[in-house]
């Protein structure tokens, strides 16, 4: 199945055309049916003459709609492109004609419209003549004209005819195993609940299955599905859909997001790209601009690389900073528009990368690189999007996959663009997304060295948490970023990092000290800040029981000693005859046996504690 989209000024008659074509009047708004003015998208229908069943998208053609155009337009496979008779090339001709070009598309038929209006042939000649000369250079240039009439029914079935031979040539829509759609619309049906309109590329989806709404969006599972009014069990990509969605209000949702398996569609912060300036309309260096992509709209700050501008129908290098986020990914076609015109088209290349110096020659020939399709690179910017990650990882989110994967990950391991990192499972990580994790890792390891003074060590789990990353992956990245960051004991630290106290620190430490080991099993309480307490316990000291009870370290290897010895001369022993034992009070003793069992000693069993492990 294929997805047509029209394009053409306003009153040109696209909608009485696809009403002409499938029987289905596009137009789904009172307001636009009393007006005879689209308004927003509308959707049709048909079965071709050859049985290939093809979906319509029916755009706006008035210039203050052209944001609902673009948003209809982004995922056709042709354009039917409608100029009217009587009016020939108009100004919203020229704008859609170009948006068609920025984005790609090289498979349309041109309909002539409203024939019947116009004065005579000689008058149908001259517009057709304009007209082929304003395709010639763009996308379309060469597309089959056919003359109709919706009024009157002329070429109605020559325009089938010559729809169904275009597509001829279109290839079939790819599926790479990652489903996305695009929502262009969100309603409620009665009885139905939440119900969302789109196309569906780069995968299958089913009823059942559990998508997120990305950017920002929830999780819903999908009650139905429907292609063209009709319940289907499975969508195919290419397919224009809609999708019943349960657990999710229509508040929740809104068109520009991309629905798709939990965590397979990243956010789009920013994103680097290729950018084919119109004529006469240069874009310069930070310039605010309305990205459109797909079937979302945001603002961008335009960074020109390599340059103060991309000059009027040049080619230029940027990078676009996107606020708020959108879902885009490598390949991913969009246009830019300023203050309601159309400006340039660019097609993505990476995104979430760095911050580029804007005259770096190795990150505008890493972009050209990708322009061009190198492989390896396409690669290398994917991995930069998850990393650290498996291959297994790398291929839901990579174009390449099998034997072609694993050798780009190969040669760019070879080069050193990318590292090994070893674990239960081989993670990859890039030389710049180290780099990146290793100043992110040291600034949270000062700003902790700040906040705490005198602990040696950050939790593995804060700093997991500070860098975003999963457990495995903390510890399978940790060898990479020595010797700036080095792992220790339950965590990870500066390998410069040696916490200094005070003097007035240093003299309550001695004091400290002195006093617990005067106390021997049964030191008295002591009043010392829980920082200064810890550090001293991190030298290896002191050992903090809990419940306020200390010991200098000599005396606790003395109680534990003690344990372990009753222990294994009874088998196990009551916190009475250890309390005897070790010569202290109760309280005390469940203080230091509940340690014993944290540092994995003894364990408690009913009212007895037994070693947990061999002393030896």
């Amino acid at each position: 199945m294929y997805v047509i989209g029209t394009a053409g000024h306003v009153d040109h008659g696209k909608s009485a055309l696809i009403e002409a074509l499938t029987g289905i009047h596009p137009d789904r708004l009172q307001e636009e049916r009393e007006r005879g003015l689209t308004i927003e998208l509308g959707f049709a229908w048909m079965t071709l003459p050859s049985g290939r069943e093809v979906s319509i998208v029916d755009v706006p053609g008035h210039v203050r709609f052209v944001r609902h155009m673009l948003a209809g337009v982004g995922a056709i496979d042709l354009a039917l492109f409608v100029v009217a008779a009587d009016e020939g090339v108009m100004p919203q001709t020229r704008e859609h004609l170009e948006i068609l070009d920025l984005l790609d598309v090289r498979h349309a038929v041109v309909a002539l419209t409203k024939v019947d209006l116009a004065p005579d042939e000689e008058w149908r000649g001259l517009v057709e003549e304009e007209l082929r000369e304003q395709l010639a250079p763009t996308t379309l240039g060469g597309a089959p004209v056919v003359r109709t009439s919706a009024a009157t029914g002329e070429g109605v079935d020559a325009l089938r005819a010559a729809l169904d031979e275009a597509l001829e040539g279109v290839p079939e829509p790819r599926d790479v195993g990652r489903p996305r759609f695009g929502i262009d619309r969100v309603f409620t049906m009665q009885g139905f609940g939440t119900v969302v309109t789109g196309t569906l590329l780069d995968g299958t989806l089913r009823a059942g299955e559990t998508l997120e709404a990305v950017p920002g969006g929830p999780s819903a599972r999908i009650r139905g599905l429907q292609t063209h009014q009709q319940q289907v069990d499975e969508a195919q990509p290419g397919t224009r859909v809609a999708i019943n969605l349960a657990g999710v209000g229509t508040d929740e949702l809104h068109r520009g997001q991309v629905l798709a398996p939990p965590g397979q569609v990243g956010v789009a912060r920013t994103v680097d790209a290729v950018l084919r300036v119109l004529p006469e309309r240069a874009l310069r260096h930070n310039l605010r601009v309305t990205v459109h992509l797909g079937s979302a709209e945001t603002q961008g700050r335009l960074r020109v690389l390599g340059g103060d501008e991309v000059a009027a129908g040049a080619e230029g290098w940027c990078q676009i900073q996107l606020a708020p986020p959108l879902a885009a990914a490598p390949g991913d076609l969009f246009v830019v528009r300023v203050s309601d015109r159309t400006l340039a088209g660019g097609r993505v290349l990476a995104v979430n990368t760095p911050r580029h110096r804007r005259a770096d020659p190795a990150a505008i020939e890493r972009l050209r690189a990708l322009a061009e399709g190198s492989s390896d690179e396409a690669v290398l910017a994917a991995l930069e999007r998850i990393e650290p990650a498996t291959l297994a990882e790398l291929a839901r989110h990579a174009d390449d996959d099998g034997d072609a994967l694993a050798g780009s990950v190969e040669a760019l391991v070879e080069r050193g663009d990318v590292m090994t990192l070893h674990g239960a499972e081989p993670r990859y990580l890039s030389a710049a997304g180290a780099a990146r994790l290793r100043t992110r890792a040291q600034r949270a390891l000062e700003a902790y060295e700040r906040d705490h003074p005198l602990r040696r060590v950050m939790s593995g789990e804060e700093l997991r948490a500070r860098l975003g990353l999963d457990a495995r992956a903390l510890d399978a990245v940790l060898p990479a970023l020595a010797p700036a960051v080095v792992a220790a004991a339950g965590g990870a630290r500066r390998g410069e990092w040696s916490p200094q106290p005070t003097a007035a620190q240093r003299r309550a430490a001695e004091e400290a000290i002195a006093t617990l080991a005067a106390g021997g099993v049964s030191p008295p309480r002591i009043e010392i800040d829980a920082e200064l307490a810890a550090f001293l316990e991190d030298r290896g000291e002191i050992v903090d029981c809990g419940d306020g009870v200390m010991l200098a370290a000599t005396a606790f290897e003395e109680v534990s000693r003690t344990v372990v010895a009753l222990i294994e001369a009874q088998g196990s022993a009551t916190l009475a005859q250890l309390r005897d034992a070790i010569g202290t009070n109760r309280r005390a003793t469940q203080a230091m046996l509940e340690r014993l069992d944290r540092d994995g000693v003894t364990r408690r069993r009913g009212d007895e504690r037994v070693l947990a492990r061999n002393p030896a």
